[in-house]
């Protein structure tokens, strides 16, 4: 399994950047063994939550071997604490950065699929709030979205003040990267607002899969988009398991959705570093 970090210089935030890439290209064979048919990989986007970086995927799970397994290609790139949202002002499109220029630019350098149906995007938190918005926002490219402990929170934004002790609870600190917070709520930062105007066109939602744990506190606003998505009969899976806010249930979930999603299992054909049955 390769695993090759890049930087590029993005159109979309003005400076260089980082991201990790999983790629499973450099499987052994041997005489007997099947042979990986020569295609591009199907690939999942993948973004971490506040305070991490696109390092903390890896280091935090086995998404290495469980990729490797699947022959899925996965990108992780880096999203600050911004929320994987466009801020018109300071020239900060992290949301066009993961829904437009990462996918085409990831596509130049590697062998990956242009198909919607092979591309697939999942987060944590943060990152599962920006996996939800932009895989509805850029539905054309996404055929799979995936939110994992997802912050959900933008009903009650407006309400928010500068008195919670914990600056991610702040008001200033969701209008660094929200803007005018009386005006997230039917805006495309608003994965409602996105769904309905989706299906009022009658577009082809991408598929959803949504999972918490029940000791997290975002479980009910979770629980909460999930009874608001199949009122308005939107195909969600949705899971609850053991833990809370922590990367035991990360651990535990990624798989899942990577069994979930439309893969094979290539992990015969050929032999990776990690292979201790030859």
């Amino acid at each position: 399994m390769a695993l090759i970090q890049v930087n590029f210089l993005s159109k979309s935030l003005m400076r260089t950047v980082p991201l990790h890439v999983i790629l499973p290209v450099d499987k052994l064979t041997f005489p007997g063994m099947p042979q990986r048919e020569e295609k591009p990989f199907k690939t999942l986007y993948l973004l971490h939550g506040i305070f991490g970086n696109y390092t903390d995927w890896v280091s935090g799970t086995n998404i290495q071997r469980w990729a490797e397994e699947k022959d899925l290609a996965v990108v992780m790139p880096s999203g600050d604490n911004m929320f994987y949202v466009d801020q018109e002002s300071s020239h900060n499109y992290y949301g066009e950065l993961i829904g437009k220029e990462l996918v085409e630019i990831t596509r130049k350098m590697f062998p990956l699929s242009d198909k919607r149906e092979d591309t697939f995007i999942a987060g944590l938190s943060m990152g599962g709030y920006g996996a939800i918005r932009n895989g509805l926002k850029y539905h054309d490219t996404f055929g799979y979205i995936a939110g994992l402990s997802s912050a959900m929170l933008i009903d009650g934004l407006e309400e928010r003040t500068n008195d919670a002790r914990f600056f991610i609870e702040r008001r200033d600190f969701a209008e660094s990267f929200f803007g005018d917070l009386s005006k997230v709520k039917n805006s495309d930062k608003d994965p409602k607002w996105l769904v309905k105007k989706l299906l009022e066109k009658q577009a082809e939602l991408p598929k959803m899969y949504l999972a918490c744990g029940v000791e997290d506190s975002l479980v009910e606003p979770n629980r909460e988009f999930r009874d608001w998505l199949l009122a308005s009969g939107v195909d969600v899976t949705y899971e609850e398991g053991p833990g809370s806010h922590e990367w035991d249930f990360w651990n535990r979930y990624i798989k899942k959705v990577i069994d979930w999603l439309p893969l094979e299992d290539d992990a015969k054909a050929g032999v990776s570093s990690g292979n201790v049955g030859i």
